[in-house]
Formats: structure tokens, C-alpha cells, sequence
């Protein structure tokens, strides 16, 4: 199916789009499975003749890994990053058609409405149709620019995996492991490239905490009330030598910084133990190479833990009315930080609010246990 997929991509833009897609694509698939059949059964007979031919001493087994199965999935996503669209567009259009993402996820990650991402997707598509858009591969010398959208394809793919923007689950492990083993991949073929080290050990990082972070009932476990050992001490391992390396040998760039701040919060044996002062300078680095409202939202926090929740409000003041206005998440660190500040009236209303605006429901059900906590009601009124 990968390979319908990547000859649609190849021909329906000089070809046209069929009259039945789906159909078209499930040929294709049916023939280019006949072919796989029918190249391994000559393989097959080839391998059997040489047997009878070749001395039994003169057979040398090659080694299991020698030739790793092939991956397309990579390139498709270059090959739909195409330069006649802004970044933005090629990030979009990718994680609608290729990545899997609905258009309300991508909307999530976009922080926008889904009617405005389904209206940015249709134009994307209505630009690459106006430019007769060719999909090929890069030259090497072009694939910096989009590689940079790939990993963002990829760090937005782990991100919905992790925290489901909407459903009746936490998580979605199907996708942070799809994303994952992207990264992985990626990593393999750039093993030197500071910046895909960097995701690949963010995601480790970040992985590490899954199975701590839910509850027996399915709820939300915010990371200071986990169970620490529970964490992936293997992942957190691994993720910390690859953001430790990848920083020593490459200017440090947004995915590196991310990892590093993750790390410290792994490497702390219990969350009184955070060096919050330094999780507080990574965030800074962090706003200067690429400012963000959603890392702003946890660079409040550890503002809040250094010099106090007034300061860490201040910093919220400053975002409120832009892409976070109306954002869950933006209610749910005031409400924290409003708890930190002993307003406990202030919170409770703070965490109804981002309970109204939580897309999954284990996280609206744990804001609301915050509220009734802040306000002393008896949890049986949570519905």
C-alpha cells in the first residue's frame, strides 16, 4: 500500500486524480503485491539451484541484519514537504496525507479551528494543482529546509500519540510508536545531525514516562505525582547519552533543548528534587531560538517554581489574548500556578474553565478533580 501511495504521489499530479482513488490504489497495491510474489518465488528457485550447486563448506551465512527492509515512508513525507508551499503549508498538507492526522488534530497542533486548517489544507492542495507541482526527491543541497518539516511531521505525530487532542483516551500509543520508530529511522540515516538526535531523545525521554503517567482507571497522572519507578530507566538512559552527545558535537537547536529539559526532570530521583532553576534557563534558550506559546505555558511554570507564581502569571498575561486564548492548557497552568499563589477561589474557576475546553476525556476529568480538590467538594459531583 506504501507503494500505491508513493506512485499516486508520482503520477496523479501529471496524470490526473482517477475517477475512483480508493480503486485506483487498491490495484495498484494488488499488482505490486503480485510482482513481490512473484520476484521472491524467482529468488526462491534461483537460491534452491544455487544450493545444489555450491559445496556445503562454501556456504557463508550473511549476517540477520545485513540488509534492513526498506521504509518509504520517509521519503513520501520529503516528497510532499514540496517547496512551491510555505513551511507551514508543506507541514500541514503532510500530516493531513501522509502522517495519518485527522484535520481537527492537525488543527490541535496547529492551535487554530479546524474550519480554518480544512480551508489552509484545500488551498495547499489548490496551490500545488495551480504550479503543475512535480514530486521528486531533493538534491542533496535542498533537503536541509525540508527535512526540518519532516522532523516537525514527526514531533507533531508523537505529540498527538501522547496526549490525544480529543477522544476517550489519554494516549495513542499506536501513534507515538509509529512516530518513534520514524525518528529512529531517521536517526539511522543522519546519525550526526544534532537536531534529529535531538526528537529521537525527546521522544525517548518523554516515552520513558508512558506507563506512569496513566492510572489503573485510565486516568491522568501529572508527572509530579508519579511513580518514578515506573519510568523507562533503558529509554531515559539511552535519550540522555544521545541529547548529552548530540549537544557536545552540534550547536544546540529547539529539539536538542527540549530533550535536555526532559532529562532533567528524568534525572531528578522525586519532584521536589527538580532543578527547576536550571529547567528555568533551558526554557529561556529555548524562547530564543524558537519562540512558542505552548512552551511558553511551562516556561511559566518553572518561572513560578524559581521566583515565585506571581512572576509565572505575569509571563501568562503576556499570552493570553494570542493563539492560546480559549486553550485548555492556558487555564489549566493559571489554575497551578493560582494554587501555588494560595487563591484558591481563583483556581477553582481556572480549572472548571480548562476542564470545558479539554478535548480527551481522562484530562477533562482530571481538571475537574482539581477543582473539586481546590474547592474542597466532594468528588461524586464529578460527572
Amino acid at each position: 500500500m506504501q507503494e500505491a501511495l508513493v506512485a499516486a504521489v508520482e503520477r496523479w499530479p501529471h496524470d490526473g486524480v482517477p475517477e475512483h482513488p480508493s480503486g485506483w490504489l487498491h490495484t495498484v497495491a494488488a499488482r505490486r503485491y503480485v510482482d513481490q510474489v512473484r520476484t521472491e518465488a524467482a529468488r526462491v528457485h534461483r537460491e534452491r539451484a544455487m544450493l545444489d550447486a555450491t559445496p556445503r563448506d562454501a556456504l557463508v551465512a550473511p549476517p540477520p541484519d545485513a540488509e534492513p527492509p526498506r521504509d518509504d515512508l520517509l521519503e513520501l513525507f520529503l516528497l510532499c514537504c514540496h517547496p512551491v508551499l510555505p513551511p507551514p503549508a508543506q507541514l500541514a498538507l503532510t500530516l493531513r496525507a501522509v502522517g495519518g492526522l485527522t484535520t481537527a488534530e492537525v488543527a490541535a497542533a496547529f492551535l487554530v479551528p479546524e474550519k480554518t486548517m480544512g480551508q489552509r489544507i484545500s488551498r495547499a492542495k489548490q496551490r500545488l494543482r495551480e504550479a503543475d507541482a512535480r514530486f521528486a526527491l531533493p538534491p542533496q543541497e535542498e533537503r536541509g529546509p525540508r527535512l526540518a518539516v519532516v522532523r516537525q511531521v514527526l514531533y507533531l505525530m508523537f505529540n498527538e500519540g501522547y496526549s490525544a487532542s480529543s477522544g476517550p483516551d489519554l494516549r495513542r500509543a499506536e501513534v507515538t510508536q509509529h512516530a518513534l520508530r520514524l525518528a529512529r529511522r531517521l536517526h539511522d540515516r543522519l546519525p550526526h545531525d544534532g537536531e534529529t538526535a535531538g526528537l529521537l531523545a525527546l521522544m525517548l525521554l518523554t516515552e520513558a514516562r508512558a506507563a506512569a503517567r496513566v492510572g489503573p482507571d485510565g486516568e491522568l497522572v501529572p508527572l509530579a505525582e508519579q511513580d518514578r519507578g515506573r519510568w523507562d530507566r533503558t529509554a531515559i538512559d539511552t535519550g540522555t547519552a544521545l541529547v548529552a552527545q548530540s549537544l557536545a558535537t552540534s550547536p544546540p537547536g529547539p529539539y536538542q533543548v527540549q530533550a535536555a529539559i526532559a532529562a532533567v526532570h528524568a534525572e531528578a530521583p522525586t519532584a521536589q528534587d527538580t532543578d527547576w532553576p536550571q529547567v528555568l534557563a533551558l526554557y529561556e534558550v529555548l524562547d530564543r531560538l524558537a519562540p512558542n506559546p505552548v512552551a511558553t505555558l511551562s516556561r511559566a511554570v518553572a518561572l513560578g517554581m524559581v521566583h515565585g507564581p506571581a512572576a509565572g502569571l505575569a509571563l501568562l498575561a503576556e499570552v493570553e489574548s494570542g493563539l492560546l486564548a480559549g486553550h485548555h492548557r492556558l487555564h489549566a497552568v493559571r489554575a497551578h500556578l493560582l494554587e501555588l499563589a494560595d487563591d484558591r477561589a481563583a483556581a477553582v474557576v481556572a480549572w472548571r474553565a480548562a476542564a470545558s475546553l479539554a478535548g480527551n476525556d481522562p484530562e477533562r476529568r482530571h481538571l475537574l478533580r482539581r477543582a473539586a480538590a481546590a474547592s474542597d467538594l466532594d468528588h461524586n459531583e464529578i460527572r
